[in-house]
């Protein structure tokens, strides 16, 4: 549901507010049905597809120092092992392990400043752009919502009916790196005061035999009706709340085959399978995801297929030294494979003609200490980090903001978390100066905090 917010209350002349005219439900004003308002929209020549969100979350934190922000002039304690190297953009230099992209750093762009993240091994940052979860947070009633959660309130199902919020993560071993925000007790609270009908329909496992969606194994999905008595079950499981909307998804799925057409990668030729590349698995000890290119080619069969907002989690990245090796055995490992399966997914996005409508953003919940430890690894520091970001009218080639000169807080331009979920929204078409939604006890929350605007520096 939809809520436009005015202070002033006005009738026309049948009786009805203004503001409940302006209030658009799942059944609409006046009967005009979802199915109608997707008729009227195709009618009107609306774009035949809908703007995007891919969310690429690092779970641990990335070193910003051996990615997207070296600092070869600082002491060995700070630059670390590995030198810089030109990238298509004059004067602006990345880490020598991510050599394709740094030939493509023309296409997407570069946030070295960004500040607002707390001390916390949470998604739940990644996902709001807040913390939550503890007394002193503060939250809303309900909680804060997810990205997806608010494009699903706001906007509703893709054209067609697609579901408009799916999270593709690999199964973690560490529970708040998961997309269920940071309650670890009781009820999932993905959505916050959203409500949970816009809960994602969440996918985990590999992408082959053992993929799930929502615990239903995915051969089930040629068998319409085992498929609802499934989500049936699992809707029993989340809440009370939201019947409607939770059965009008899933009749939407089962009324189309685009979704489990989408989520059956091995319908991808071959070539592009092997293109993207195989799972390199992390150290369990880390509690994160995978390497898996072959989830950045799902999410991209999902955004093909219609889905408005895909988070997905890439890798381990909390690179203290106290797991495996030190951050110099750590980068060697497994930057090459995030550099490979990143640019091979943003070119597959571009060449298909999908980057224009779909905004990618890749980044952690913080980035790392300046000064590597004793141990030899980076601890963690939410003072700066590096952010990725592509698509969706963002222009490449830009770097926007600078960090001091050993990388450890901003030296001009902070960036606000807020200011990215400006233009996260901003891309989607959503007005977050105007939009509002309700939180559990009926107070209008506006979608950022402190009147955040959209990054300029990237559109200009």
């Amino acid at each position: 549901m939809l809520t436009f917010f005015e202070r002033k209350r006005t009738s026309f002349c049948d009786g009805v507010s203004r503001r409940n005219f302006l209030r658009i439900g799942s059944l609409g004003f006046g009967g005009l049905s979802l199915a109608n308002l997707l008729k009227a929209e195709a009618a009107l020549g609306s774009a035949s597809r809908s703007n995007s969100v891919v969310m690429i979350y690092l779970p641990g934190g990335p070193t910003q120092h051996e990615s997207f922000d070296p600092k070869p002039d600082a002491p060995s304690e700070i630059r670390g092992s590995f030198r810089p190297i030109s990238t298509q953009v004059p004067g602006v230099r990345f880490c020598e392990l991510l050599p394709k992209l740094s030939g493509m750093a023309n296409q997407f762009s570069v946030v070295r400043s960004l500040v607002g993240m707390e001390n916390r091994h949470e998604s739940f940052q990644c996902y709001t752009g807040r913390a939550g979860g503890r007394n002193e947070d503060n939250e809303p009633a309900g909680g804060w919502p997810s990205f997806g959660s608010v494009a699903s309130k706001v906007l509703g199902p893709s054209a067609g009916g697609m579901i408009p919020y799916v999270d593709a993560a690999p199964k973690m071993g560490y529970q708040p790196y998961g997309n269920r925000g940071i309650h670890l007790q009781g009820p999932s609270s993905w959505p916050g005061f959203t409500g949970y009908e816009h809960i994602p329909f969440a996918l985990e496992g590999e992408v082959k035999s053992d993929l799930v969606l929502n615990g239903v194994d995915l051969s089930r999905l040629g068998n319409r009706r085992e498929l609802l008595a499934a989500l049936a079950k699992y809707q029993q499981k989340v809440e009370s709340g939201g019947t409607d909307n939770f059965q009008e998804q899933a009749f939407g799925m089962l009324s189309s085959s685009r979704l489990g057409e989408a989520l059956d990668v091995e319908k991808e030729p071959q070539a592009v399978r092997e293109r993207y590349g195989e799972v390199q698995k992390t150290d369990p000890s880390f509690g994160g995801a995978p390497q898996s290119p072959q989830h950045l080619l799902l999410t991209r069969r999902l955004i093909e297929a219609g889905v408005r907002c895909v988070s997905v989690a890439f890798g381990a990245w909390d690179w203290h030294a106290n797991r495996e090796g030190t951050i110099e055995y750590l980068s060697n490992k497994y930057l090459p494979v995030f550099d490979h399966a990143l640019s091979v997914f943003l070119q597959d996005l571009d060449e298909r003609g999908l980057l224009d409508t779909t905004t990618v953003i890749v980044w952690g919940e913080f980035g790392r200490t300046p000064r590597i430890n004793a141990k030899g690894g980076r601890d963690h520091w939410p003072g700066t980090q590096s952010v990725l970001m592509a698509g969706g009218g963002i222009q490449g080639g830009r770097v926007v903001g600078e960090t001091d000169r050993i990388g450890g807080v901003p030296a001009e331009r902070p960036v606000h978390v807020q200011e990215v979920f400006a233009t996260l929204y901003h891309n989607l078409g959503i007005d977050t100066n105007g939009v509002k939604i309700p939180d559990l006890n009926g107070r209008p929350r506006y979608l950022v905090d402190d009147n955040r605007q959209p990054i300029k520096e990237l559109f200009s």
